[in-house]
């Protein structure tokens, strides 16, 4: 088994719990979350607080709250909540060549401070402009020409602006890169990529992270449930 470069997400003891972020059931709740697999997702709805998890274990890596490389420090709106402060991280042995977090609200930023400084990135894209792709684009021709193998990836909605074709695409290069030896922790609401195989999947439920198996997740049953039975999701939504 592959030794993986984070095994467990901790949550030291938190000073204030009356405001934001702490009040937040998910985090309120949260003590660890344990990693066995290369794959993990972390999947809930808007506003369950994945993404603010997602990015304080980003910050407590030492990369840029905004995403980006370890080689990026650069903000445009300073948002970032403190939680970072209370994140522990028990890794494994090894150590990843390289970090990346792709964060799809703050990307244009991201693309903006390359353009500002090619050196960040540039040096496995190839010459390629992020702003001269579109927004899914963009993240595809990131990831395949800026992700390598034994590397840590953070990715908090990849899926954003990303058709489904492109997201099959998405796929295979994911477990190119696992493959080579990386790990990915994927915030998503697509039921694409949460069907990768062998991923652990945490869902929120009452602001909790419950292990899950694909086909019970509240997204793969909407959709299924939605494409079996559009008229009657129509129906109920419009009419009543």
């Amino acid at each position: 088994m592959q030794d993986l470069f984070v095994k467990k997400i901790k949550l030291k003891e938190l000073d204030e719990r009356n405001k934001y972020p702490y009040k937040i059931p998910l985090i309120a709740n949260f003590t660890e979350l344990e990693i066995t697999k290369p794959v993990t997702f972390i999947v809930g709805e808007n506003g369950s607080g994945k993404s603010t998890l997602l990015e304080a274990v980003a910050i407590a890596l030492g990369l840029n709250p905004e995403g980006g490389s370890q080689n990026f420090n650069f903000s445009s709106y300073d948002s970032h909540s403190e939680l970072y402060k209370y994140i522990a991280l028990e890794k494994g042995f090894r150590r990843p060549v390289t970090k990346y977090f792709l964060r799809a609200e703050s990307f244009y930023n991201v693309a903006s401070e390359t353009q500002k400084n090619p050196a960040a990135l540039y040096f496995g894209m190839k010459g390629i402009s992020l702003h001269e792709s579109s927004h899914g684009e963009s993240f595809i021709n990131l990831i395949e020409n800026r992700f390598y193998n034994n590397g840590l990836y953070l990715m908090d909605e990849p899926e954003a602006g990303v058709s489904p074709t492109r997201q099959m695409e998405m796929m295979i290069l994911i477990d190119n890169l696992v493959k080579g030896g990386s790990q990915f922790i994927i915030c998503t609401h697509s039921p694409i990529l949460l069907s990768y195989p062998n991923a652990t999947i945490y869902q929120i439920n009452d602001g909790v992270l419950e292990k899950i198996q694909y086909r019970d997740t509240e997204i793969f049953n909407l959709y299924e449930g939605f494409i079996n039975n559009s008229e009657a999701y129509l129906h109920r939504l419009l009419n009543d």
